[in-house]
């Protein structure tokens, strides 16, 4: 069975957490949330454990404070097939780009599910590292997101500013 190891860890004002299983980063969460927001994700054990957490910790506080612009982290995440085919072209959007849902649907070959791909990206279990922060809607709002329109607007401050 499954089980994930997470911790939760301080940067600035805000907190984050982030789960790892024994293959890879499974998780990373919005700030300020707690374990309910993992718990939303995977229905095993949950276990809190920073030394499994840790190989991935460094590399999350480095982009988080404009040092880092990609991720080599290894991954342990599942979803559907269309989801991981959203998630790959989620990938490469580059540092401090955006696009739109429409854009990623016509990527992917999906020209009409704009709004499936919305569905896709809300299910996204590794913000910032698979930067769905990254996509605004067709007019060129913020729309929505998992951690919150005031968490995306940083993220998307912190790569223009970098």
């Amino acid at each position: 069975m499954k089980k994930i190891y997470y911790y939760i860890f301080k940067i600035e004002r805000h907190t984050y957490l982030i789960g790892a299983t024994a293959n890879g980063l499974a998780f990373v969460g919005s700030r300020d949330q707690g374990l309910a927001e993992l718990q939303q994700f995977y229905d095993c054990p949950l276990i809190e454990n920073e030394d499994k957490a840790a190989p991935y910790l460094d590399q999350i506080k480095e982009y988080l404070a404009g040092q880092r612009k990609t991720f080599t982290l290894k991954t342990d995440i599942t979803g559907t097939e269309f989801q991981e085919s959203v998630w790959r072209a989620l990938l490469q959007i580059p540092y401090g780009a955006v696009t739109d849902y429409t854009s990623i649907a016509e990527k992917i070959g999906r020209p009409k599910a704009s709004r499936a791909v919305g569905s896709a990206v809300g299910k996204n279990p590794l913000l910032m590292v698979i930067p769905c922060h990254r996509v605004l809607t067709k007019a060129g709002k913020l729309g929505g997101y998992r951690g919150g329109v005031a968490m995306k607007e940083a993220l998307l401050t912190l790569e223009q500013a970098s």
